[in-house]
């Protein structure tokens, strides 16, 4: 079956990713990656300029200016680390990728793990996830996760073949069947992790964020509200050449209210410890679609 043009060339690119950009030396491969970085900011297409949308709300500021431009330039740049380091972690060894961890917290997830209770572990497009994965599953606590339905077919494949590769158990996107597999992973005292900052479910949680409306996914809440497992905000960034992540406080399931009310005083904790990541580490934040309400509404999402 013949793809189209548009996926072909997308499914060529992150394929050369992952043989190309993952052999090459590493500083030649920074190098690039920077450019490419700065080049994609300076043409200041519509994905940097949500972004800069998204960046005056963290900020509280009314419109784009000069400090808005420069913090857009910062996450750009955060932002093409990512990829290259998702195109090179098939290569960094367990003591690289452990070793440059700066996480806190992460007593209390592993205590509740080791008692044989489930968790949640919820994260936002922050820093690079995918390390933070590798660093779980060489921590001994191997997890599931699930991946987003790609195009073209293949592309997807390479995703999931990749976050195998790193030892994670890959679930497809596919609401109620995903989301029992969830389920019954956190009842045998598993962890699942999820990034959900973003809806893409249209069936998300508004939720106050930055002062305004958000949409955030509301899976993780009801997760731990049908199978007692704990919920765990996590956020993530870059220190230099290291990597650094925060175990936020575990944020209970409420002991009055139905199941609606428990997942919506849930998402908005989780929304809140998301707020204070992201404000500590706004350069870290990959944002770069739609995420408030007032964005989303009469648009497509």
């Amino acid at each position: 079956m013949n793809l189209p043009l548009q996926d072909e060339v997308m499914d060529a690119a992150y394929a050369m990713g992952w043989t190309v950009v993952r052999k090459m030396p590493e500083r030649t491969a920074r190098l690039a990656f920077n450019a490419l970085a700065d080049r994609t900011w300076q043409q200041h297409g519509g994905r940097v300029k949500q972004l800069e949308k998204n960046l005056c709300r963290v900020l509280g500021k009314d419109a784009v200016d000069d400090e808005v431009r420069l913090l857009s330039k910062k996450v750009m740049r955060s932002y093409f680390r990512y990829w290259l380091e998702v195109f090179r972690l098939p290569e960094y060894d367990k003591d690289r990728i452990v070793g440059k961890m700066r996480v806190t917290g992460h007593e209390k997830l592993f205590g509740t793990l080791d008692s044989g209770r489930g968790a949640v572990l919820a994260l936002p497009h922050m820093g690079n996830y995918e390390q933070a994965g590798a660093w779980l599953v060489h921590s001994g606590y191997p997890f599931t996760t699930v991946a987003e339905r790609l195009k073209p077919e293949s592309l997807f494949d390479r995703f999931v073949e990749f976050r195998e590769g790193l030892g994670m158990e890959v679930l497809p996107h596919k609401g109620a069947s995903a989301f029992g597999r969830m389920a019954q992973r956190l009842r045998s005292g598993r962890p699942v992790c999820l990034v959900v900052d973003r809806d893409l479910t249209e069936s998300g949680i508004d939720v106050e964020f930055f002062g305004r409306t958000a949409r955030m996914p509301a899976v993780s809440a009801a997760l731990c509200v049908q199978t007692g497992a704990a919920l765990f905000p996590v956020t993530l960034w870059y220190e230099g050449e290291y990597w650094g992540a925060r175990v936020h406080d575990e944020i209970p399931v409420p002991d009055e209210g139905g199941r609606q009310e428990k997942i919506q005083v849930m998402t908005q904790e989780l929304a809140r410890a998301f707020q204070e990541g992201i404000a500590a580490h706004p350069e870290d934040w990959h944002m770069l679609q739609k995420v408030w309400v007032e964005d989303l509404a009469g648009a497509g999402r």
